[in-house]
């Protein structure tokens, strides 16, 4: 009998998990810096086009990156560093490639999360924020870890930001 309830018990149980029909209602939540705006879930193309510029940073293909990065954007580096053509975002990269060999420090990250997200909502003409899709990242380096923002219209990077905070003392 105690094997039977177990049973029944864990059957309802894995029913009661499956149901994959159910929707929000309203697939929003928080706020955006205009009147009106909430924040969406983003899509997994602008995923995929974050992939595509992690790959060729890490690679070092500025040819590929500066496919991507759409020139006139606003691009801020950690150190307080702001470019806005893919060549300078390119140039500022390989230097501190450049910088972390001299260093002795292995080139490279993981990412540790990256999800997608849009605000919209706003009727104000200055909610640039509205275009395209953002992207928020985490990754974990040798020398800290870094919190990215990238703003992402039509397949091409128009606006990055990027944090820096100390690896945690172990």
């Amino acid at each position: 009998m105690k094997n039977f309830i177990s049973l029944v018990t864990l059957i309802c149980l894995f029913m009661s998990c499956n149901d994959n029909t159910h929707k929000c209602e309203v697939p929003t939540n928080g706020f955006g810096p205009y009147e009106g705006q909430t924040i969406y879930m983003g899509s997994e193309s602008t995923i995929d086009v974050f992939k595509q510029i992690d790959v060729a940073w890490t690679n070092r293909d500025y040819e590929t990156l500066k496919s991507l990065i759409s020139d006139g954007g606003n691009f801020t580096f950690e150190d307080g560093t702001n470019v806005s053509t893919g060549d300078e975002f390119t140039s500022k990269i390989e230097k501190e490639y450049q910088e972390s060999l001299e260093k002795g420090q292995e080139w490279g990250w993981k990412i540790d999360y990256a999800f997608a997200v849009h605000p919209k909502g706003s009727d104000d003409p200055n909610a640039t924020n509205q275009k395209g899709e953002w992207v928020n990242a985490q990754f974990s380096g040798q020398d800290g870890i870094y919190i990215e923002w990238y703003q992402i219209v039509n397949g091409k990077l128009v606006r990055w930001n990027q944090a820096k905070a100390q690896l945690p003392k172990k």
